[in-house]
Order: structure tokens, then sequence, then C-alpha cells
């Protein structure tokens, strides 16, 4: 940003006239000059932005054109009350309710992964994601004056969503975001962007309806690798939130500014021989089972001891799975992943198999299973790619522990070191205590599916990008803020 002394003066008199005044007038239009803009992309004092063209309600083919239209609202949007930010939460909120069952069977029939049901739910519970509440300024009174510390937007926000959650993550997202009083630019998942688009241009509608500013949300209508990078790189862009595998984590980190990565997983589960083991079945169905093992809070493998292991596989049956025999789970496993490209690489995931129905995984290994069946299971050892790999479909290898220490070591071998969540059901505190010192994970859940982790059946608050790569943990809008301190010097201490 240049600093002569016509940029400053620009900039000092673009913060009068928000305040409603002008040097020398009496709140008289201010003529147009141009100023600096975050990022150095100029604006006009009356709004207008070379470039930012080529977009209908927030979608656009190139990334400067995104950005230069998200620089514009953010400018709009930084001078309005708080009550529009609650009133773009609201909208964002109150459309995902409303339009639910439309919106999620439209990205069940361009993604092909998951489950209507879910899709429709992840929808419904965009409401529970935080807004403008939990920006809480804070105040220090003493001797000295008055200190107010306030969280300030960071301006245009670039992020990446998955194709597992596209609309729920990009919704959940715009919650946050612009509570914080940002804007934002999206690149989706080239497999879930049409639905990701569709819902941009619904918020749109209706947020420059409510509050007039054209926008506020932008999107890449066709998103690449490269249309990502743009992001990244962009001066214009202030914030990075990633929400995704390893490889799209590591670009964002390697972007050299702010930056909230949701990175990878792959949930353990524990159970020992405290456990209620009926709750534990049950749990693990429906957390395993959600979306057909989409979530990456999802449990993934499940270590348990040797005196209640056949009980548990037994009780599984009882709440919705279906157990297969050893001939069976390998034949899966060979559907499921082909040989690493080179010795010590990572097996190579059959993508066709990703968040497909119990019953259709079941079909390709000649297996008829009930009608209900919500996820398959079975014994395997830890050298089967289920365990250490992070799948996405509605199998869970269960493997056998000698007792409860044992298998909250292999928890921790399989979880990678990654952080992200981990699973025991246990009535022994100190089972629990040891576990969640050692796992160190962002979200440890006990007795209870993986939901609860976000505030489904358990407490607390909903997000759909949980970064653990950058330590945020379960974002909120005060994720996509500045602290900014503001100091009075021995002045309006009235005690």
């Amino acid at each position: 940003m240049q600093t002569t002394e016509s940029t400053i003066r620009a900039v000092v008199e673009e913060v009068l006239q928000q305040l409603g005044k002008r040097p020398g007038t009496s709140g008289a239009a201010a003529p147009q000059r141009s100023t600096p803009a975050a990022g150095g992309i100029p604006v006009l004092s009356n709004g207008a932005r070379p470039g930012a063209q080529g977009g209908r309600e927030g979608v656009f083919q190139s990334v400067d054109d995104a950005v230069a239209a998200a620089t514009q609202a953010f400018e709009e949007f930084r001078r309005r009350p708080v009550a529009d930010r609650e009133k773009v939460v609201q909208i964002v909120k109150t459309l995902c309710e409303q339009q639910a069952e439309e919106l999620g069977r439209a990205e069940l029939e361009e993604t092909k992964i998951g489950r209507l049901d879910h899709k429709i739910e992840k929808l419904k519970i965009i409401k529970l994601v935080p807004g403008t509440e939990f920006l809480r300024p804070a105040a220090y009174s003493g001797d000295h004056g008055l200190t107010m510390i306030e969280q300030a937007p960071f301006g245009v926000i670039g992020a990446i969503t998955p194709v597992t959650h596209s609309l729920p993550t990009l919704a959940g997202n715009v919650v946050n975001m612009a509570a914080a009083g940002n804007s934002v630019v999206f690149n989706p998942h080239p497999s879930g962007a049409r639905i990701a688009c569709e819902g941009v241009r619904r918020f749109n509608r209706a947020i420059a309806s409510a509050i007039g500013i054209q926008n506020l949300i932008t999107i890449i209508e066709q998103p690449t690798i490269e249309s990502a990078d743009q992001i990244f790189q962009h001066r214009g862009v202030r914030m990075l939130c990633v929400t995704g595998g390893p490889a799209v984590a590591r670009a964002a980190l390697a972007a050299r500014k702010k930056s909230v990565v949701a990175g990878p997983g792959n949930p353990p589960v524990v159970v020992d021989e405290t456990a209620d083991i009926e709750n534990a079945a049950r749990c693990i169905v429906q957390g395993a089972a959600y979306d057909n093992n989409l979530l990456c809070i999802g449990e993934k493998e499940v270590f348990a001891v040797n005196s209640i292991f056949d009980r548990l596989l037994e009780a599984m049956s009882r709440h919705g799975g279906y157990r297969l025999n050893a001939q069976q789970i390998e034949a899966l496993t060979k559907l499921a992943f082909a040989p690493p490209k080179e010795p010590g690489g990572h097996p190579l995931l059959n993508r066709d198999m990703i968040g497909r129905d119990a019953s259709v995984l079941a079909e390709m290994i000649g297996v008829r299973v009930p009608q209900g069946t919500q996820l398959l299971y079975g014994e395997t050892t830890t050298e089967n790619p289920f365990v250490p790999e992070e799948q996405m479909m509605p199998f869970v290898p269960f493997v056998r522990a000698r007792d409860a220490l044992h298998a909250i070591e292999l928890a921790y071998q399989f979880e990678h070191g990654f952080g992200h969540t981990a699973i025991i059901h246990s009535r022994d505190v100190h089972n629990m205590t040891i576990m969640g010192r050692l796992m160190n994970t962002t979200l440890f859940i006990k007795n209870g599916p993986c939901m609860a982790g976000l505030g489904l059946g358990g407490e607390g608050y909903l997000s759909f990008s949980v970064a653990t790569p950058t330590g945020e943990g379960v974002t909120t809008p005060q994720t996509f803020t500045r602290s900014r301190r503001c100091v009075m010097v021995d002045e309006l201490r009235i005690v």
C-alpha cells in the first residue's frame, strides 16, 4: 500500500466519511478519488472498481474478477452495522432450513456420494452454527484509563470446500465469516461445484434484497487446481480457510498468509472392558454410517479389548450393522484398494466406492444385506488397509486388543498424529484420561457418536470446518477476525 501524503489523506477522508463528516464540509458527498483497498486493489469512493465484471449473483469465471467483486462488497459491508451481519447470517440459516430437501437432493444428484436423509439434515442444522453472538469485546479498566479489545474482520477470505459436504461447508463458512464482517471467495471441489454455485446465487439474491450489497459471497464456477492456487496467492485475499485433504492443506500452509486449515483425520474408536456394549455399538453405527462415513470426524476403525470383543460384534448387528466374514472382507478390500504405486506408499483408494450405501458395497462382493442395514463391519488385523487409511465408506474394521492400554496405543498409532478426532467407550475415567492426554486430538468424545463432538447430541456448537493443523479447532466467527486494541490513557475511569 502506498504511503504518499495524498493516499494518507484519502484514507483519512474515507474514515471521516464513515463517521458522517468530512474536513471542511458539513457532510457533503465526497469527490470521487481512488483509494487502496485490501491487497492494493483500487476502489473508487463511489464503490466502483476496475475489473469487477463478469459475475452473476456471485458466480465468476476468473479469480481476479471474483476477488475484485468480493473486495467491493467488503468495503460496503464493513461500513454497515452489526445488525446487517445478523441479517446475512439469518438469511443463510433460513434458506438452508427451508430449502434443505431441494438443495440436499441436488447435491446428492451431483456428487453421487452419501445419503439423501443426511444431506438434508446437514443443511437443516446450519441453524446451529454460531453467528455474531460469538464476538464479545473485552475491556480493561484501571488507574491508567480504559482499554478495549474488539474483533475486526480480515477482509476478503479465500475458502476451499470439499465434495463430501459441498453446500453445508460453504454455508457454515459464510455464517462464521459474514458474522465476523468479511466477504469470501470460494473455490469449491469440482465434483460439487454446481450445487455450491446454486447456493451462492440464492444467498446473494436474498442478501442483496435485504441489505443492498451485491457479491458478498463469490465463487469460481469452474474451479481447478490452478484457480485454487490463484486464490492462495492473490494479494486481495487476506486470509484462507481450507477444508480438504492433505495436498490442499499443504498448499494453503505454503501460501504465506493467515490460514485456517481443516486437514485430514482417521478417527479411531477404543472400547474397553468397562464400556456399555449396547451403547457403544449403537454409537459406532450412528457415527460411522452418517452420510455413509463421509464425515472427517466419523468412526473409521475400532480397537476393542479381547474380553468384550465378541459381544461388541454381536451387538453391532442389533443396531443396523451387518457383519462380513473374513473372505467377504478380503473381497471388499481388494475392490476398495489397489496396491501402492511404489514401495512404502499408500494403497490407492477406489474413489468410485466412496460414500456409497452399505447395500451397494455388499452387492459388489455378492452379498445381499437385510433392508435397513446402515453399516458393514468385521474383524481384521492392523495390516488391512481399512485400518490405516482414511476411507470414506460404510465399512468399519474391528481389531482385537489385549487390554485397554494396548487399544489406546493402537489408536494413537493409526490416528497418525493428525490430532483430529478420537473416541472412547468406557466407564473408567483413568482410561479416558490416558487416551485423552496421549491422543491430543481437537475432538475427544467419550461414550457418544462422533457428532457429539460438534454439538449434535453433546454440548457445544457446530461448524463444518475443524481446523487441526493450524490449531483453531472447531471454527467460530472469532476465528475469522483480527484482534484490535484501543487504549484511552488516564481517562474514562469513573470508579
